[in-house]
């Protein structure tokens, strides 16, 4: 029983974190939801996660997506941004249809399914579907984490769900920004 729910579990989070970071961009333009605030942007992130999670619960498992993927972890980052050519909705489509892959895995495999990582540099490839799903979860919620930093960025939008979100009030964030930085420039000026 407590397989069953663990694998619920961390089911139910992924799904969550999925929609959470497919949120982002709504209401974004092309141009922002394509702006480079860091090496990545918002359309990259997605792009990245739903081939990570092709790879891991697909190739992992001997289950390979039922469409191309795009390359990844290449030196140039390319994996983590979007191209011109690529549509906001081919890489939601994509990420998308991919969840129905990875859930398809997730719920015809028991937790202690065995798979292999190859791309693990100086790990044992040898893993299961309990350590694949945490795997995947978590560079979920990390990603869904840097989505939140670059959408607050470019708007003051934050948060999991819109039903959480509240009115931003510009003036009050702007005062408490410039409290931290009179804080941060009092402590470096300190000397140790």
């Amino acid at each position: 029983m407590i397989d069953g729910f663990a694998k619920t579990d961390l089911h139910g989070r992924l799904r969550r974190d999925r929609e959470a970071l497919l949120w982002k961009l709504d209401g974004l333009s092309e141009y922002d939801a394509r702006l480079p605030l860091t090496a990545t942007n918002l359309l990259g992130l997605v792009k990245h996660l739903a081939t990570v999670e092709a790879r891991y619960f697909g190739e992992v498992f001997d289950r390979p997506s039922p469409e191309p993927l795009p390359r990844w972890q290449d030196s140039d980052g390319s994996d983590q941004w979007a191209t011109e050519d690529e549509t906001r909705a081919r890489i939601i489509g994509f990420y998308q249809r991919t969840w129905e892959h990875s859930d398809a895995t997730i719920d015809e495999l028991p937790l202690d399914a065995p798979g292999q990582a190859p791309w693990w540099p100086g790990a044992d490839p040898n893993t299961n579907l309990f350590a694949i799903m945490v795997h995947v979860l978590s560079e979920s919620v990390r990603h869904a984490g840097h989505a939140d930093i670059l959408r607050e960025g470019l708007d003051g939008r934050t948060g999991l769900r819109a039903e959480h979100e509240q009115q931003i009030d510009e003036e009050a964030r702007a005062t408490h920004r410039a409290r931290i930085e009179r804080v941060a420039r009092a402590a470096a000026s300190i000397k140790a």
